[in-house]
């Protein structure tokens, strides 16, 4: 039966400004031109309409999605004042629970873990059933260091609301536990649940990391073309294309992508691979302006309110001043317990000198499970500071094994550390085999006692 048309009825397709509002409701990336259509409606809505507590919650979330398309963290500030703006309206403790979560994902965004924490468990304590919350929680307790508690929230969200979302952070989760297979699976998922391009694109970018990550550059590079072919503006797949290229050793094009994505996106991890890059094909005064972009944009990002340290820190331990990196990651260690801080400090605290601290960092980093060759890489350069060849061996084996393309500059002194150090000497230990023949001992022989004798049967006469 097809009832009767009504006056409020719409038959036509959901505009672009329709279709990104309803994305960034359900977390999951949008087109860059549906966003921009969504920013500028609601902007002429809440102009005339300044108490519509949710507009303002969605035209903040609309500047986040812009904030992570372009990677321009100036669209923070604003997301923030929208927000906020949403909350002074209608306040948390009324159930303002898309602008609270919003505020959760603003946070995570700025790498500020314990704000989007924080948000986050307030949703959930107001309302455990909505799910919206949960991959803030995911994202937050995974920027703090708690896999477990990132576990356990995946876990809850897969049981609410299994789609796009969800996927995404159950893959994001078994990266982190070491299950590349599980991972791969759940983004297969993600890219079966996604129902726009850009979903989809999103989805085979995260599928080239995973393939990039455990060093098959062929699977990589044709994930992320496929999702560039998708969503030709998704910039973190050209970024990743510039990496697969230069693993491939086709670097001349490696360049071109990088620069061509760091148009698009200028964010200072990119800036350093670039950097790397060209000081591998021996650019060097290229490289160093790289480099020095490298800090440029941390200070731009600093300026409003984005936590760069980890890639800062990194930066100065390699290029500037050790000991500046060393306080700058001591700082962010108390901050956020990851595994990417303690790599970024061990690594630091080794450049400065100091081996046996860093050893105790690079050990947190490399313990939980996350195959990481650049973890493996520092790890083993600590050991082989301390003199531990056989660790320095087995964890430069494991980086090479993990990904032998993981860096242009690191991965060709990973392979020159294992030359030098070598195999282990032939014959293995002393007195392995016992020198002279085995002989049985003698052992004592039984001694059975007698078994009791059964007492006689009385005669019938007997028992009369």
């Amino acid at each position: 039966m097809i009832r009767p048309a009504r006056t409020g009825d719409d038959a036509r397709p959901p505009g672009p400004s329709e279709r990104a509002a309803t994305a960034v409701g359900m977390g999951a990336p949008a087109a860059a031109a549906d966003v921009v259509a969504l920013v500028a409606d609601r902007e002429k809505w809440v102009a005339s309409h300044a108490d519509d507590d949710a507009s303002w919650a969605v035209l903040g979330s609309a500047y986040l999605e812009q904030a992570r398309r372009t990677a321009d963290s100036a669209w923070y500030p604003k997301a923030e004042k929208a927000l906020k703006r949403s909350l002074e309206v209608r306040p948390a403790e009324k159930g303002n629970f898309d602008a609270m979560t919003a505020m959760g994902s603003l946070a995570n965004a700025r790498r500020d873990f314990g704000t989007g924490r924080k948000w986050g468990e307030l949703v959930r304590a107001q309302a455990p059933r909505r799910w919206t919350a949960y991959p803030v929680l995911v994202d937050a307790y995974t920027g703090l260091g708690d896999y477990k508690g990132a576990q356990k929230a995946m876990e809850v969200l897969l049981e609410l609301r299994p789609g796009l979302a969800a996927h995404v952070r159950a893959s994001q989760v078994y990266r982190d536990r070491g299950w590349r297979e599980d991972a791969v699976v759940s983004m297969e998922s993600a890219a079966a649940a996604a129902k726009a391009p850009a979903e989809k694109a999103y989805a085979l970018f995260r599928l080239g990391e995973l393939s990039w990550e455990r060093g098959d550059p062929v699977e990589a590079l044709r994930q992320y073309e496929g999702a560039l072919r998708t969503d030709p503006a998704q910039a973190e797949a050209l970024a990743g294309r510039a990496r697969a290229l230069a693993a491939l050793g086709r670097g001349g094009e490696a360049v071109r992508d990088y620069r061509m994505a760091l148009g698009r996106t200028p964010v200072p991890q990119l800036a350093r691979e670039l950097g790397e890059l060209l000081e591998s094909l021996g650019r060097e005064e290229e490289a160093r302006a790289q480099y020095e972009a490298v800090e440029t944009m941390a200070v731009r990002d600093g300026a409003n309110g984005v936590d760069d340290d980890v890639v800062l820190g990194l930066y100065e331990a390699d290029h500037g001043d050790p000991a500046a990196a060393v306080r700058r990651l001591s700082q962010e260690w108390e901050r956020h317990k990851s595994m990417q801080a303690a790599d970024a400090l061990g690594w630091a605290l080794h450049r400065a000198g100091d081996h046996t601290a860093a050893l105790e960092y690079a050990k947190k980093a490399t313990e939980p499970g996350l195959r990481s060759a650049d973890f493996a890489y520092h790890r083993a350069m600590i050991e082989r500071a301390l003199g531990d060849e056989a660790g320095a061996r087995r964890h430069l084996q494991e980086a090479l094994r993990t990904n032998p393309y993981f860096s242009p500059v690191r991965g060709p002194l990973a392979k020159e550390a294992l030359a030098a150090i070598g195999q282990p000497p032939p014959g293995g230990p002393e007195h392995l085999q016992p020198v002279t023949p085995w002989v049985e001992p003698e052992l004592p022989k039984p001694n059975p006692q007698p078994s009791p004798k059964p007492s006689a049967k009385p005669s019938p006469s007997a028992t009369r």
